[in-house]
């Protein structure tokens, strides 16, 4: 006995082909900034000279001489990287210091810093590692010497306030700024204690230490030069 097999007119035919899905083309723009957000990844988990055009490339579904076009090179990526998170953690830490009170700027700036390393942490790696090539905004450290300029201002202000000396407001502003970037890459990894915590100690360092200040200081042991 034959059983009659309906068919679903609705049905692809044999001969009908295959659709072909369309890919959306990114621009110029999107492709650069795509690239940069795979370069910033793959710097800071390997560093420089552990990450390759071919890797970069792959990850972003494109050919080598896409990232040449777009950036050089590896250099020229690197350096686009670098430039913009040094900007952006020094936007972060200058905006941040608003409050009238040096002790809540002291807050304003260790808070800044290590708002930054959270929610930026590729980008602190990237900033806290030898830099293989020159870069148009210097280096970690001079990026700290510039954050320390924007604290210098107000610590001179204080100094003259107190009788001190305001020409050493650059020392101390170097000194504390200094502490708070040190500490923040230790705390890069471990995390512990909770941010706003790690903030109090060190304003709490730092305050008090500028409170108990004093005007001449003084050596106690043998070396005096």
């Amino acid at each position: 006995m034959m059983v009659a097999v309906a068919t679903d007119s609705s049905s692809t035919p044999s001969n009908d082909k295959p659709r072909r899905v369309r890919r959306t083309r990114m621009t110029g723009a999107e492709r650069r900034q795509q690239l940069l957000e795979i370069g910033r990844t793959l710097f800071a988990a390997k560093g420089f000279e552990g990450t390759s055009v071919e890797e970069i490339a792959a990850k972003a579904g494109v050919s080598k001489p896409v990232v040449y076009e777009h950036f050089g090179g590896k250099e020229g990526l690197y350096a686009v990287v670098v430039d913009r998170e040094m900007r952006r953690l020094l936007d972060m830490v200058t905006s941040s210091l608003t409050a009238g009170h040096p002790r809540e700027l002291c807050e304003q700036a260790a808070f800044a810093l290590l708002d930054y390393i959270e929610e930026y942490t590729d980008g602190f790696r990237i900033l806290v590692r030898d830099s293989p090539i020159p870069q148009s905004t210097g280096s970690f450290a001079s990026l700290i010497s510039d954050i320390a300029t924007q604290v210098e201002d107000i610590l001179g202000r204080e100094f003259k306030s107190r009788g001190f000396d305001p020409k050493l407001a650059p020392l101390y502003a170097q000194a504390l700024v200094g502490m708070v970037a040190l500490t923040g890459q230790w705390w890069l990894d471990v995390r512990k204690p909770k941010k706003a915590e790690v903030a109090a100690h060190l304003v709490n360092l730092a305050w008090h230490g500028l409170d108990g200040l004093e005007a001449k200081p003084h050596l106690i042991g043998r070396r005096k030069a």
